[in-house]
């Protein structure tokens, strides 16, 4: 259903202490699934941008900030990935990223909310840029966790876009799932995921980091700026050892981004390979920090950090998050 009305300002709360807005010129489509409020609002500073209960998911001029990282520092460290599973990723950008490398023949796109995926394929076609028409691409609609759960060696790739470890995605951030996704992935496999911000949720950050050292022996936090989330965000890759994105120089990036002709790359390249996994001594010293592994046996609350969001009191014309 279109609303085409002036929303005024969109706020998102990031913790109990900051957060920040953006002005939007009109609601394109809201929608209630069972699951979740899903929004397409126009504005003028990112375009058309994909709200989710009342959190900035993806916007049309800042995509790839995110959707770049999480496809390409795995891609380009495999040598040729072949089968990709992505968890989440409904508005079809991270399939978009996968699906330029020349030697992936099939993504499975798991994704719990059908009403996701509809509404981004009407209203961000600058997202997935057709996506959802090629031939490689499956989409599965239901438990992403249970697709985890049921493979075995099956995955040469595996993405999880998903979003904040809240409501139905918390279970999706435990050791135990972790777990699972080490046993679906082909020896030499990698996973990559976001890690949240080390700025407004460290304590979360550093637990995922934990829970992702029980499954693999190797993991390799990143870090990159993405506008619509208004922080510094974090980004993991995580394998067996046999890949390691840490091992390839910039020279050796560039030369896989040309023989696999990969273009439209807006953000990531040889030295960006380098500098996203350059982590500042602030970030270093976070993840020493002793860190209890999220696990299913504990209230999966007590993931988020202390200083969790307070009912949003904040007053404007617009759409309030409650994240």
């Amino acid at each position: 259903m279109a609303d085409h009305s002036t929303t005024g300002y969109a706020i998102e709360q990031l913790n109990g202490d900051f957060g920040f807005y953006l002005k939007t010129a009109e609601t394109l489509v809201s929608r209630c699934s069972p699951y979740q409020t899903i929004e397409v609002c126009n504005t003028p500073q990112f375009g058309r941008l994909l709200r989710i209960d009342g959190c900035f998911m993806t916007s049309e001029k800042d995509e790839f900030f995110y959707h770049e990282p999480m496809a390409h520092l795995p891609a380009l460290a495999h040598e040729h990935p072949e089968r990709v599973l992505i968890i989440g990723g409904g508005d079809g950008g991270m399939a978009e990223e996968v699906l330029k490398h020349p030697s992936v023949a099939r993504v499975v796109l798991a994704e719990l909310d059908p009403v996701v995926i509809q509404v981004c394929k009407e209203w961000l076609p600058t997202i997935h840029r057709g996506a959802f028409e090629d031939p490689r691409l499956e989409i599965r609609v239901g438990d992403g966790k249970a697709l985890i759960e049921a493979s075995r060696g099956e995955w040469d790739l595996i993405i999880l876009d998903l979003t904040d470890p809240f409501g139905p995605a918390q279970a999706l951030y435990t050791a135990e799932f972790y777990q699972a996704c080490r046993r679906a992935l082909r020896p030499g496999g990698l996973m990559s995921l976001h890690l949240q911000s080390p700025i407004h949720r460290p304590r979360t950050l550093g637990r995922i980091v934990a829970s992702l050292k029980t499954a693999f022996p190797l993991v390799r936090p990143a870090l990159g700026y993405v506008p619509l989330y208004g922080t510094l965000w974090a980004f993991g890759i995580a394998s067996d050892g046999t890949h390691d994105p840490a091992a390839l120089d910039a020279a050796t990036v560039d030369a896989r981004i040309a023989q696999r002709g990969l273009t439209h790359l807006q953000l990531y390249n040889g030295a960006t390979h380098q500098g996203l996994l350059a982590l500042p001594g602030f970030v270093q010293e976070m993840l020493q920090a002793p860190a209890i592994p999220i696990t299913l046996a504990q209230d999966l609350d007590e993931i988020i950090d202390p200083d969790t969001l307070p009912p949003l009191s904040l007053h404007s014309s617009g759409h309030h998050s409650p994240t």
